[in-house]
């Protein structure tokens, strides 16, 4: 399974290769053809059994957990290997989304925070959650899948960004306790981040 708005990017390298194989420019044929194999694996999509409590939006490396403004924010760095479609942490409706111009630093780097971004709202029951899906380096487009006022969940599909970035979440921090640490692995979807105070997330 691929992500959705994916196809023709995907295709694009392909098509390529068959005009450059008509014209026997044999080499570019083969960059090209070793480019959508990349993207046949860059784009992909696998189904996934949903993890207890609330779950991880993305897949990667937890960057960084801290506790800001009275809410826990967990950042999770997306490689080019992983998968990059991300998800609900949790049910909820959608209240906002915005775009956020900015730079495009490399996702790891301090002024990442800085950089162009999709800003997600969310309603829950737990209270106002966040996910902020940040553009880097190469990762210039970010794919939302959802609308406002849509109510969507727990590891529901919420959108893309293309090659490698990085996403918080930020959730109240009397609501729930972080189970994860800077350097844990996740699986959108799956990993549990998070548990709510007293109460177990379905």
């Amino acid at each position: 399974m691929f992500a959705r708005r994916s196809g023709h990017v995907i295709a694009t390298p392909l098509a390529l290769a068959l005009v450059l194989w008509y014209f026997s420019l044999w080499l570019l044929t083969i960059v090209c053809l070793i480019f959508f194999v990349i993207f046949l694996v860059f784009f992909r999509d696998p189904k996934r059994r949903l993890g207890k409590g609330i779950v991880a939006v993305a897949d990667g490396t937890v960057r960084d957990v801290v506790v800001k403004n009275n809410r826990v924010l967990i950042s999770t760095f997306m490689n080019l290997h992983n998968v990059h479609v991300n998800r609900a942490p949790m049910w909820g409706k959608v209240i906002a989304i915005k775009r956020r111009k900015g730079g495009y630093w490399p996702a790891f780097h301090t002024k990442a925070g800085g950089n162009s971004c999709l800003i997600i709202t969310l309603k829950t029951k737990i209270g106002t959650v966040r996910i902020t899906q940040i553009a880097g380096t190469f990762a210039w487009r970010i794919v939302p899948y959802i609308r406002k006022g849509q109510i969507i969940k727990k590891g529901q599909r919420i959108g893309i960004i293309r090659f490698g970035s990085r996403v918080d979440l930020e959730l109240p921090v009397e609501m729930v306790k972080c189970v994860v640490k800077a350097g844990d692995k996740l699986l959108a979807g799956k990993s549990k981040v998070a548990e709510v105070v007293n109460e177990v997330v379905g």
